[in-house]
């Protein structure tokens, strides 16, 4: 009897643990009978004054200690106050990092590190370095490979040493390559998009002023030398001289100069701070860059950039920015033939407009104009992309590839794509649990297949903090919401809770989510724990910083990722983002037991407000999948499973299926401002670093539409 009674107090333990009702409450005493819900934003009918709001309320901390890191000088201390500001972003509760891109397995034809490894910016997009092989490579090759690299980095001996290794191995190198591609650009102007999807096919077509080389070494690109000032306010660079502009047909349109940097920032910030927020305060600090956007001043020539002369560009600062030359790969930083520009029907400043009809610029590939080592010779919709040499680039000669196709997939014929890889059709695959089995089953896997590396990307599951769209964007018929006008206010209600979003992000066993995609044996090996890696920065000095008041001195050397616990843990966020070597690879997040001491909280304060929560009265949440995709439906049931059993059905999860890939990214990537984001968690989207400072990622986190990602919240 005793043994029984043990058993059945565990039992009710166990339930109590993720019981919707908060602990030691008697449900028959209550203090809020008869509360009537009453939303806190209903006066505000302006939607950038509510955006504000909603943003002050739940972002209000990480804004205070984000520009108390940006008023910092001192490069280790603003590391470290960058670290206390990502904190209290974390704890917001706002998002739940999901995966970053690779730690899956993968077959390749191309050698590793041979374009830049570098963790940020488009450099490692670039492929005119790249080794390709005309056979798959062996796992075991590529192993060999990467310790050589990690053996003789900076020596500037990796490249041929590669070449040699892999014809003695019996390998025959190619000049030309396949790869996938899923999307179609949304745009053709570089200058004017964040997309990934566009940036990666885009930054074939141009140089930068320096590039990194496969050894993570900044290399003169049209640029052939620069000088600082004393102050490091000026940033002076000689040009290449008879680098020219090209069409996509060959045909000589321009000589690059000075000007053309000039052109394509003016370009860049004509266009808001989308893209142009780069260039301003807290990223490039380029003076007046904000000022310009803004409207403060129309005169584009007091903005921190000037062509001294024909072969000089100026950049002035309007303050010391140690992490300036990093960005230098980056779009925003990208020339622009003035003269061919103007040619197309675009103009500068209060008369630029791109919806006009004479405006032809960046409409396709015949419509851009190329200073860099590939030129866009083909484009099919959903098809193709075909690059060919560019033949008068400064560079050509020592182009590994001279030419390169992108072949449209959506993914879902996982059969094809294997034989397409072993035929010699595409030189990548990456192996979904599909294709993995399709390998084993072929006798394949264990000589080919590796674990791929991952990147500095961070993929997220966004909260919609103020839900407006309710069906697409673009087509009311598409995506449309089951839910009640009931329970829209009751989700909206539990949106702006802290400890509800917490009990959310904490809800969702990752591992098993993500372990539909890459199998069970990987499925901890691309999970990431914070928005910006925790090795991504480390101190070069001692710091002391305030943790709540309490003054902690951190030694040289201590990483990104401790700084960011110590806060959350000072603040008592049940959240393990850095485990004292990494940041990637372990579930920090999911926590039952957490997501039980959270909901209890979010219970309470939510029925003082009017809101009952409980398994009878949950809050529903409609969260998008592709109905076209085993893959992502699979993700998303165990997401749903996983989320309703840890709240004890607190919490309901509405699929919203969508039957085409791009009818489910006009929900959750292709909107364009928060009001269009149709959902009420998301992990469609993500963020990869423009350059080598944590601003590159906390950045997109500002209100007023100065942070590109804030509209995944479902503001501004």
């Amino acid at each position: 009897m005793k043994k029984l009674l043990a058993l059945l107090l565990v039992a009710m333990m166990a339930v109590s643990m993720v019981a919707c009702a908060p602990a030691n409450t008697d449900p028959t005493e209550s203090t809020n009978k008869n509360v009537e819900y009453v939303d806190p934003f209903k006066d505000i009918t302006d939607y950038d004054e509510l955006s504000a709001a909603v943003y002050d309320l739940v972002l209000g901390d990480f804004y205070e200690a984000y520009q108390a890191a940006l008023a910092e000088k001192n490069v280790p201390t603003r590391y470290a106050l960058m670290a206390i500001a990502e904190a209290k972003l974390l704890g917001a509760g706002i998002f739940l990092p999901t995966t970053s891109r690779g730690g899956n397995y993968a077959m390749t034809k191309i050698a590793p590190y041979t374009n830049t490894p570098i963790l940020y910016g488009n450099d490692t997009y670039r492929f005119h370095d790249r080794i390709v092989t005309k056979e798959p490579i062996e796992a075991a090759h590529i192993a060999e490979m990467k310790a050589k690299w990690n053996e003789v980095i900076g020596t500037g001996t990796y490249e041929q040493w590669v070449k040699d290794y892999l014809t003695g191995k019996g390998y025959t190198i190619e000049d030309t390559a396949t790869f996938y591609f899923d999307a179609d650009l949304e745009s053709w102007d570089v200058l004017a998009t964040s997309n990934a999807a566009d940036s990666e096919i885009l930054v074939q077509t141009y140089d930068g002023l320096y590039e990194y080389d496969m050894e993570n070494k900044a290399q003169p690109a049209l640029a052939l030398s620069y000088t600082v000032s004393d102050d490091g306010l000026k940033y002076t660079f000689k040009l290449r001289e008879g680098v020219v502009w090209v069409d996509n047909q060959g045909r000589k349109v321009a000589d690059l100069t000075a000007d053309d940097f000039v052109a394509g920032m003016q370009h860049a910030m004509d266009q808001g701070p989308d893209l142009g927020y780069l260039t301003g305060a807290g990223c490039a600090n380029i003076l007046n860059a904000d000022a310009y956007m803004n409207g403060e001043i129309t005169d584009f020539a007091q903005v921190g950039i000037k062509a001294v002369d024909t072969y000089t560009v100026e950049y002035t600062l309007s303050e010391a920015t140690s992490y300036f030359p990093t960005m230098l790969g980056y779009g925003v930083f990208a020339p622009m033939s003035r003269s061919y520009y103007e040619s197309m029907g675009g103009k500068f400043g209060a008369d630029f407009d791109s919806s006009a009809e004479t405006y032809l610029y960046g409409k396709g590939p015949d419509s851009i104009a190329y200073c860099g080592p590939y030129i866009i010779t083909s484009f099919t919709s959903t098809n193709s992309i075909v690059l060919e040499s560019n033949e008068t680039y400064w560079n050509a000669g020592n182009n590994n590839l001279k030419s390169f196709t992108y072949m449209y997939t959506d993914g879902t014929d996982h059969q094809k794509m294997y034989d397409d890889f072993f035929n010699g059709v595409v030189d990548t695959l990456g192996m979904t649990t599909e294709r993995v089995e399709i390998a084993r089953k072929a006798g394949t896997f264990d000589k080919y297949a590796y674990i791929s590396d991952t990147d500095a990307t961070t993929y997220c599951g966004f909260f919609n903090l103020r839900r407006a769209a309710f069906a697409n964007y673009n087509d009311a018929n598409v995506g449309k919401s089951s839910k009640t006008e009931e329970e829209i206010v009751r989700t909206g209600a539990a949106m702006l809770n802290q400890n509800f979003r917490l009990a959310l992000a904490m809800s969702i066993d990752r591992g098993t989510y993500n372990a539909q995609s890459v199998g069970e044996e990987l499925k901890l090996n691309s999970l990431v724990n914070s928005y910006t890696p925790g090795n991504f920065v480390f101190l070069e000095e001692e710091v002391t910083v305030s943790i709540n008041g309490t003054d902690k001195t951190y030694a040289a050397g201590t990483m990104y990722g401790q700084i960011v616990q110590d806060q959350l843990t000072a603040d008592g966020i049940q959240l393990t983002v850095w485990n004292g070597s990494s940041s990637v690879g372990f579930d920090g997040w999911y926590n039952k037991e957490a997501v039980a001491a959270y909901m209890a909280k979010a219970v309470e304060e939510l029925k003082a407000k009017g809101i009952e929560v409980s398994a009878e009265k949950p809050i529903y949440l409609d969260i998008p999948v592709r109905g076209d995709s085993e893959n992502s439906k699979n993700q998303k049931n165990a997401m749903k499973q996983s989320i309703e059993d840890a709240t004890a059905g607190c919490i309901k999860v509405n699929l919203v299926e969508y039957a085409t890939r791009d009818t489910y990214l006009d929900a959750t990537y292709w909107y364009s401002a928060g009001s269009e984001a149709n959902f009420d968690l998301n992990d469609g989207s993500g963020w990869g670093p423009d350059y080598g400072d944590p601003s590159s990622y906390l950045s997109t986190m500002l209100p007023n539409y100065s942070g590109y990602m804030t509209k995944s919240l479902g503001i501004f």
